[in-house]
């Protein structure tokens, strides 16, 4: 059995969140999610690393099914850019989503991250549609869930959302009429 598998397999899309550029999941689910497979997993903080320009780093070690995954993460703003001084809100914050993070690395939604170390090159709104309508009306004609699902797995850009503002409503009235049959 291959617990990566197991947790990877598990669908995320109607747990994603989105706050402003960044998609995530609750650390509660996903702590939850992890203790249902492996009740034996726990965590461990590292220690906060302060560097000169005021910048934090955190780190959390997940262990579960006896591997250990550590993961750091700087203490960031909804925008990805390092926050200068941050307070004990903004640290704590910072560990639960280096949490969820590091539970990723084992397998559950690990897909959320893909592609974030790559450079962000933002697509005109014309190019943005020219790639994702097509995909998103053939969700559309699988119903609302179907649409949510694609929707989860559009990249979080500005460009995205001009999208989903000119052509989501007609999209959810779409998958509306699928699901009312």
């Amino acid at each position: 059995m291959n617990n990566f598998v197991t947790l990877a397999e598990i669908d995320v899309t109607s747990r994603i969140e989105k706050k402003g550029n960044l998609s995530y999941l609750s650390w509660a689910w996903a702590v939850d999610q992890l203790m249902r497979q492996d009740p034996t997993a726990n965590w461990e903080w590292l220690e906060p690393r302060f560097y000169p320009d005021e910048s934090v780093m955190v780190g959390c070690t997940v262990t579960a099914f006896g591997k250990p995954i550590t993961i750091h993460l700087p203490v960031m703003d909804n925008r990805n850019n390092a926050i200068k001084q941050p307070d004990a809100r903004k640290i704590s914050d910072a560990q639960m989503r280096c949490l969820v993070k590091a539970i990723a690395c084992h397998g559950l939604g690990l897909y959320i991250y893909a592609g974030e170390d790559l450079p962000s090159i933002e697509m005109t709104l014309e190019e943005f549609t020219s790639k994702y309508l097509e995909k998103m009306q053939e969700a559309a004609n699988n119903g609302k869930d179907a649409l949510r699902k694609a929707y989860a797995e559009l990249p979080a850009t500005k460009t995205a959302k001009q999208f989903w503002e000119v052509e989501g409503d007609a999209l959810i009235l779409w998958a509306k009429g699928v699901d009312n049959g």
